[in-house]
């Protein structure tokens, strides 16, 4: 069976599955699904060619953000009913403030490809990070980019207080490190790598993941949808399943990589060098105790302290385990 027959088949598989419940999903005639640029996964392919639709029987729109704060904004509003790979620290966010989402699947973990870069003429690594107090960050608030600079400040036991933090998405920082305009910045993806072009980061991924600082997005949405349309949820990420399951085989690579790179508006070998820093955990993975079975309600509970601590957010919930739901991820599972 070729890998294009394979993927199909899959569709197939998902299309079945919503069909189990015919009246939540006829009722649903398109979605909008959030996602990044400039941020590849394997679920592009499947978007560019049109699968999650022939699955779900619907058209699915997509619509691109710069942040995982803006993708809560969007579900908030209902112009969106599902993010792709929203970041942790931006979900906990939206949640500890009372926003009803829930997390449906763990789309991709990337301690490497979320960081913080000193500009190179300050020459100010590890051995010397005390140095940055007093200097002008770049860093997307609420985002895991914001966790990951908070934890490595007090690592580095840098007070923060001293900093003057300017809430810029990794694009606009990108720019502003190029420009000599702020001293580090803190983003991910092809603004990372180009941030990178005028300094060096401070920890290696490695490095972080010893500190605690788990790097990983979820997809998401607005916990009255997952509700009322278990199916379509279920379908959407069957399709997605099967794409992951594709690209980590090897397998559909080469088809895949090109497709991929043009829709997330990069080139084959920036898209190829950003996607070997990425795992995408394959569903049954997911629903482990590592990730959805425990870990990742723990973890955001962690987020949520830190950001409290920080003064970033006025108070944490409780506990984080009713903001996972794995329903329809167990029922993908049943269906690929």
């Amino acid at each position: 069976m070729t890998f294009k027959s394979k993927l199909m088949s899959a569709v197939a598989s998902a299309a079945l599955l919503t069909g189990a419940s015919g009246g939540m999903v006829a009722a649903q005639d398109s979605i909008t699904v959030g996602y990044f640029l400039e941020w590849p996964m394997p679920f592009q392919y499947a978007k560019v060619e049109g699968l999650y639709d022939e699955a779900m029987g619907m058209t699915v729109n997509w619509r691109a953000f710069d942040t995982g704060t803006a993708m809560s904004a969007a579900m908030a509003s209902g112009d969106v009913q599902l993010s792709v790979s929203q970041g942790v620290p931006p979900f906990v966010v939206a949640t500890s403030a009372g926003q009803d989402l829930q997390i449906v699947d763990v789309a991709v973990s990337y301690a490497e490809n979320d960081n913080c870069v000193v500009r190179e003429e300050l020459e100010i690594d590890k051995t010397s990070a005390g140095e940055l107090e007093g200097k002008k960050v770049a860093v997307p608030l609420g985002t895991a980019a914001h966790y990951g600079f908070l934890k490595q400040m007090d690592h580095f036991g840098v007070d923060i207080s001293t900093m003057d933090v300017v809430n810029m998405a990794p694009p606009e920082g990108a720019a502003a490190i190029a420009q000599g305009a702020v001293d580090l910045f803190c983003g991910w993806g092809g603004s990372l790598r180009r941030a990178k072009e005028h300094g060096n980061v401070l920890l290696t991924g490695a490095e972080k993941e010893e500190l605690g600082i788990l790097v990983f997005d979820v997809t998401s949405g607005p916990a009255d949808f997952v509700a009322e349309n278990p199916d379509v949820v279920a379908a959407f990420l069957a399709v997605t399943g099967k794409a992951n399951d594709m690209w980590n085989s090897g397998e559909g690579v080469d088809m895949m990589l090109p497709v991929i790179a043009k829709d997330a508006g990069m080139d084959v070998d920036a898209t190829a060098a950003t996607m070997e820093t990425f795992v995408f955990p394959g569903v049954e993975e997911q629903l482990t105790a590592k990730w959805l079975g425990g870990g990742a309600q723990e973890f955001m509970k962690g987020v949520a302290d830190v950001f409290v601590e920080a003064g970033s957010i006025d108070a944490a919930l409780e506990t984080y385990a009713d903001t996972v739901v794995t329903g329809p991820l167990e029922q993908a599972a049943s269906g690929m």
